[in-house]
C-alpha cells in the first residue's frame, strides 16, 4: 500500500506566500490581524499555510495550530481555540499560560481544558461567554509582548457558533502589535445558507482584516507538481491528461499520480466526490446524470429537451445542486459542474443501457437543432454523443466531420484522435468509404498531417507507415513520394537516419516540371543546407521556385524562398536572410499559412541573433509564441521558436528567464531534435553557472557523449563546442584538445557565427593543452587558421568572436558591451587582465576585473566569479566598490519595480512582461534583497527615494 504522492517542492504558490508575509510584516506593526484565506477543497490551503508557519516559526515567531472538524456545527464548541491552547499548555505549562493572565482569570480557560481546574458558575451565560472572549483575547496580546504570534485556524467553515463569535470578536478588537490570525475555509462549500457567510461579509468591513483566495495550479504548475512528485519531468500526454481531469486541484493530481501510469482516479476520492451528489434530492439525482452525459458545461434548451422536462420543472429539479454548489450558472443559460470530476463520477455511475439511451437522445436533439450547442460544437459534440451511444455508422460519420472541422480550425490535436476512431470503426461500417468521400488510406494521411503538425510524430510515424502499406509505387508514385516526405520529416524530428535517403527516393518518383517535384524539392533542399550541402540545395531551390511561380503556388514559393534564406545565413550575408524571411511572412499573412509564418519567425529571430538585435528577437519570439499557438503548432513550431527566445535571453545574461522559456518548452513535450536544441541551451547556462552534475546529465541526454553520427551541422558544432567545455572545467585538456581536433577536421560550411564562435574556444583549448600535448595544440592552432581563412565576418557578433578568436580582448569586450552581452562580456574582460597582468600591467589588470566582477555576479556565474577573484588577489587589485542602489538592478528587475511601485501583483506583472508568476517573484526577491526592504511597499519608497525609476 503506497502512501499519498506528496510534492517534496512548493509548487506555484510563491505570490500567495509573499501576500501572508507581507500581512504579518503589516500585524508587527498593528495595522492587519487576520488574513481569510479562501480556496477549493484540495486546492492547498493547508500546504500554503504550513509552508507560511514553517518559515516564520524560523525567523522566531510563535504559531499555534487550531482546526475546526465536522462536528463542529452539532456542538463541539471552540475546538480550534481548545487546539491551540492544548498545544500552548504542552509548550508552557499550565502554571506559565495562567501566568499571563490577571488573576483568577484561568478559571475562565477551565471551561476549555481541565488542566486550568473548575470553571466558574455561570456557565454559558453572556457574562461569562464575553469574560472568556476577553481573556482569549488577553492571553494573545500578552503572548506578543515576548515575541511574534500567529494564530491559525484551519477550516472555519466547519466552525461551531461559539467559534464563529470569537473569530469576529477577536479580528474586530485585535489591535495590539506582533499578532496574526491566518484562517482558512473552503470556499466551494460555502452555499446561500452556510452560516460562515455573513462571518465573512461582516469580517469584510473591518479594517486590517484581508482577504486571500488561492487559484487553482496552472498547467506549467501542475507539470512542476508531477516533476517533483516523480522524480522525472512526465511525458506531454501525461501533463494533459492529468491537467484537464484535474483542473489544477494539487490533490487530486497527487490522487492520479498515486493510481500509477494509468493516472486513473481512485475509488476513494471517487466516494469522496459523490458524497456531495448523493446528499441531493433523488430528483435533482436523476437529472445530474442526464446532464453529466452532455459534459462538463451543457445549455438549459439542450438539457430539457433530452431529460423532457419543461424549464420550470428543470430549474426546480437542479436548484438544490445549484444551491450546494455541484452545479454552477454560467453564460447563455447553461449549467457547468463546478468540477469535470464531478461530472465524471456521476457519468460513471450511469447502468450501461441508461449510458447509450442518453448520449444517443443527446445526439438526436443535436441534430434536430444544432443551435443547442455554442457555434462550431456540433460536430464535436455529435461525434461524442453518437460513439457513446454505440451508433457505429454515425459516430464514423461525425468523427470525420468533426476532425475536417477541426483541421480549419488549427486544432490538429483534437484532430488526430478523431481520426483514430474513424480508424478503429472503419471495419464495423461496409460502407466507410463512401459515407465519407475518402479511402482508408486517405483517412491515414489525413491522421499523419494532423500528428505531424501536431507535434505527434511517433503516431504521425505510425500513420506513415500504415498508408505506404496500402500503397503501390507504381500505381500511385506520387501518393508515395508524397508520404516519403512526410516521413523524412518525422524521421528528422526523431533524430533518425534515413532523411534524405527518402527524400531522393521521393523525387525519383515524382514527374519532372510538375508541381509535385516541386513540393519534394523544397523538403530536399532544405535538408541538404542543414546539412551543409549548399551548392547542390541551392540549384535545387532554384529550380523549385521556378516550378512554384509557374503553377502560382504561394506557400510553396514561401517554402524554397525560406530555404534560400537558410542559404544566404549560411554563407554569412544576414541582410539578405532577413529581407527574404520579410518577403515570406507577408505571404504567410496573404495565405493565412500557420505553417509558413511560424517557420518565417523562427528564421528571422535566428538572422536577428547572429545580428546582436536581440530586442528585436525577443519581440518576434513572444509574437511567434503567440502565432503558432493560434494555429495550433506549439508543440512543432513553437518550441522551436522558444528554442531561438531562450538563446536570445540567454546571449542577454537574462538567464532564470531563458531558463523558464525552455523548461516551458519542454513540457510542451517537443520533437527530440527541437528537445535536444533546447537542453542545449540550458547546458550552456548550467555551464556558467558551474552546475557540474546537472550538466553532465543533459550532456547524456543529448547524446553528446556517444558515437552517435550527427547530420547537422549546427549540431555537430554546438555539441562539440559543450564537450571541449565540459572537458576544460573537467581538467582534461588533452581531451579538449581531441575534440577540437575531430571537429575542425570534418568542419563543413555553416553559419559565420557558429564557426567563429567554434574558434573562439580553441585558443583556450590549445592553451589548457600546451604543456603536455605542444606538437598537437600548434597542430590545431593551424587547422583552426585554416578554417578561419575561408570563414566571413559579417556582423557585430561574429566580429566579436573573431576579435576573441584573434586575442584582442579588450576589443572584443568592448564590442559584447555594445551587444549587451554580459557574460561573453566578463570573459574578454578576465582574458584582456590576464594579458595585462602578464605584460606587468597589474593596476590595468585590476581596473578590468573590477569591471567584469559584477558582470558574473549579476549572473551568478560561480566558475567565473572565482578565476577573477583568483586573478585579482594575485594582482593586488581590491574588488568593487559598493554599488549604488540603481547600479545593483538589472534591467528587468527595474522593469518589474516600476509595476510593483503601481501596486500590481505578480500574476499582473508576469502577463505584463510576458513571464511567469514564479520568475515574477525571483525578480521581486532579489529586488528586496538588492535594497535592502522586507516588503513590497518598502521598495517602492525606497524606489521613489533614489529616484531609481526616474
Amino acid at each position: 500500500m503506497r502512501g499519498r504522492s506528496v510534492s517534496p517542492v512548493f509548487v506555484g504558490r510563491e505570490e500567495e506566500l509573499t501576500a501572508l508575509s507581507e500581512s504579518f510584516d503589516e500585524a508587527r506593526k498593528g495595522t492587519v490581524t487576520a488574513v481569510l484565506l479562501g480556496g477549493e477543497a484540495g486546492v492547498g490551503k493547508t500546504r500554503l499555510v504550513q509552508r507560511f508557519a514553517e518559515q516564520r516559526a524560523a525567523d522566531g515567531a510563535h504559531v499555534l495550530l487550531g482546526g475546526c472538524v465536522e462536528l463542529s456545527t452539532e456542538g463541539l464548541a471552540y475546538a480550534p481555540f481548545t487546539a491551540a491552547l492544548r498545544q500552548l499548555v504542552r509548550e508552557l505549562g499550565p502554571a506559565a499560560v495562567a501566568g499571563l493572565l490577571p488573576d483568577g482569570a484561568e478559571r475562565d480557560l477551565a471551561r476549555l481544558l481541565p488542566e486550568f481546574g473548575e470553571p466558574n458558575g455561570d456557565g454559558e451565560t453572556d457574562t461569562g461567554r464575553a469574560r472568556l472572549f476577553e481573556q482569549i483575547l488577553t492571553l494573545l496580546e500578552r503572548l506578543a509582548d515576548n515575541r511574534p504570534t500567529i494564530l491559525v485556524i484551519e477550516d472555519i467553515h466547519w466552525a461551531d457558533r461559539s467559534s464563529r463569535d470569537l473569530i469576529a470578536f477577536l479580528s474586530r478588537n485585535l489591535h495590539s502589535p506582533q499578532v496574526l490570525i491566518v484562517m482558512t475555509y473552503r470556499s466551494d462549500d460555502l452555499h446561500r445558507q452556510h452560516p460562515l457567510r455573513p462571518v465573512l461579509a461582516e469580517l469584510g468591513r473591518v479594517h486590517g482584516v484581508h482577504r486571500l483566495d488561492l487559484p487553482r495550479l496552472s498547467r506549467d504548475e501542475v507539470a512542476q507538481q508531477m516533476t517533483a512528485i516523480l522524480g522525472r519531468p512526465p511525458e506531454y500526454g501525461k501533463v494533459e491528461k492529468v491537467y484537464e481531469r484535474s483542473e489544477g486541484i494539487p490533490l487530486f493530481v497527487e490522487a492520479m499520480l498515486e493510481s500509477g501510469e494509468e493516472a486513473t482516479f481512485p475509488d476513494s476520492m471517487q466516494d469522496l466526490i459523490l458524497a456531495s451528489v448523493e446528499r441531493l434530492p433523488e430528483e435533482t439525482q436523476r437529472v445530474l446524470r442526464v446532464a453529466a452525459a452532455g459534459g462538463n458545461r451543457v445549455g438549459h434548451a439542450l438539457l430539457a429537451a433530452v431529460s423532457g422536462l419543461s424549464d420550470i420543472e428543470l430549474e426546480t429539479a437542479l436548484r438544490p445542486a445549484i444551491a450546494r454548489n455541484v452545479l454552477q450558472i454560467a453564460d447563455n443559460r447553461a449549467y457547468v459542474f463546478r468540477h469535470s470530476l464531478i461530472r465524471e463520477a456521476v457519468h460513471d455511475e450511469l447502468l450501461p443501457g441508461e449510458h447509450q439511451r442518453l448520449h444517443a437522445r443527446f445526439a438526436e436533439e443535436i441534430s434536430k437543432n444544432r443551435a443547442l450547442v455554442p457555434p462550431g460544437r456540433a460536430p464535436v459534440e455529435l461525434a461524442h454523443h453518437w460513439y457513446g451511444a454505440r451508433d457505429d455508422r454515425w459516430a464514423l460519420i461525425s468523427a470525420w466531420e468533426a476532425a475536417r472541422k477541426s483541421f480549419k480550425a488549427f486544432a490538429y490535436t483534437e484532430a488526430v484522435p478523431l481520426l483514430e476512431r474513424v480508424l478503429m470503426l472503419w471495419d464495423r461500417v461496409p460502407d466507410a468509404a463512401e459515407l465519407i468521400g475518402a479511402d482508408h488510406t486517405a483517412v491515414l494521411e489525413k491522421a499523419a498531417s494532423a500528428a505531424n503538425s501536431g507535434g505527434e510524430v511517433d503516431k504521425g510515424l505510425r500513420f506513415v507507415k500504415g498508408a505506404l502499406s496500402e500503397l503501390d509505387e507504381t500505381g500511385e508514385p506520387v501518393r508515395v513520394a508524397q508520404l516519403l516526405v512526410r516521413r523524412a520529416g518525422l524521421k528528422n524530428s526523431k533524430h533518425q537516419p534515413g532523411v534524405i535517403d527518402d527524400l531522393r527516393h521521393a523525387l525519383r518518383l515524382v514527374p519532372e516540371d510538375s508541381i509535385d517535384r516541386a513540393e519534394v524539392v523544397a523538403s530536399l533542399s532544405r535538408h541538404l543546407m542543414l546539412r551543409g550541402k549548399i551548392e547542390e540545395a541551392t540549384g535545387l531551390v532554384g529550380e523549385g521556385l521556378r516550378l512554384a511561380r509557374e503553377y502560382d503556388d504561394r506557400c510553396l514559393e514561401g517554402d524554397l524562398l525560406l530555404n534560400q534564406a537558410l542559404g544566404h545565413s549560411l554563407n554569412g550575408d544576414t541582410e539578405t536572410t532577413i529581407a527574404v524571411n520579410d518577403e515570406v511572412l507577408r505571404i504567410g499573412h496573404e495565405e493565412g499559412s500557420g505553417r509558413i509564418l511560424t517557420r518565417a519567425i523562427g528564421n528571422r529571430i535566428d538572422a536577428l541573433l547572429d545580428m546582436g538585435r536581440e530586442d528585436e528577437a525577443l519581440r518576434m519570439s513572444e509574437d511567434g509564441w503567440r502565432v503558432a499557438k493560434e494555429y495550433g503548432r506549439l508543440r512543432g513550431s513553437g518550441t522551436f521558436i522558444a528554442n531561438n527566445w531562450a538563446e536570445a535571453l540567454e546571449v542577454l545574461g537574462r538567464w532564470d528567464e531563458a531558463i523558464e522559456v525552455v523548461e516551458n518548452a519542454l513540457s510542451h513535450g517537443p520533437v527530440l531534435r527541437t528537445r535536444f536544441a533546447l537542453l542545449r541551451v540550458r547546458g550552456d547556462i548550467a555551464m556558467a553557472r558551474g552546475e557540474r552534475q546537472f550538466v553532465e546529465a543533459l550532456l547524456s541526454e543529448i547524446g553528446a557523449f556517444k558515437d552517435r553520427s550527427e547530420e547537422f551541422v549546427q549540431d555537430i558544432i554546438n555539441n562539440a563546442r559543450l564537450r571541449m567545455t565540459w572537458y576544460l572545467t573537467s581538467n582534461q585538456p588533452c581531451s579538449a584538445l581531441e575534440e577540437a581536433e575531430r571537429v575542425l577536421e570534418r568542419y563543413q560550411p555553416s553559419k559565420a557565427m557558429l564557426g567563429w564562435r567554434l574558434l573562439a574556444q580553441v585558443p583556450d583549448v590549445c592553451d589548457a593543452a600546451q604543456v603536455s600535448e605542444p606538437d598537437r595544440a600548434a597542430a590545431v592552432r593551424r587547422q583552426a587558421a585554416e578554417v578561419a581563412a575561408e570563414l566571413r565576418a559579417i556582423g557585430p557578433v561574429v566580429e566579436a568572436y573573431r576579435l576573441s578568436y584573434l586575442g584582442d580582448f579588450d576589443a572584443s569586450a568592448a564590442a559584447w558591451k555594445r551587444l549587451k552581452r554580459p557574460h561573453n562580456q566578463a570573459k574578454a574582460l578576465l582574458k584582456a587582465a590576464g594579458v595585462a597582468a602578464r605584460d606587468g600591467d597589474r593596476e590595468g589588470a585590476a581596473a578590468r576585473l573590477k569591471e567584469g566582477l559584477p558582470l558574473a555576479r549579476a549572473l551568478r556565474a560561480a566558475p567565473l566569479v572565482e578565476e577573477i577573484e583568483t586573478l585579482s588577489r594575485r594582482v593586488g587589485g581590491g574588488l568593487q566598490p559598493a554599488q549604488e542602489p540603481s547600479e545593483l538592478l538589472t534591467p528587468r528587475e527595474l522593469e518589474v519595480l516600476r509595476l510593483v511601485t503601481q501596486g500590481r501583483t505578480n500574476r499582473d506583472i508576469a502577463a505584463e512582461l510576458f513571464i511567469s508568476a514564479k520568475t515574477v517573484s525571483v525578480h521581486v526577491s532579489n529586488i528586496l534583497a538588492k535594497l535592502g526592504v522586507t516588503t513590497r511597499g518598502e521598495a517602492a519608497a525606497a524606489a521613489h527615494r533614489l529616484a531609481l525609476l526616474s
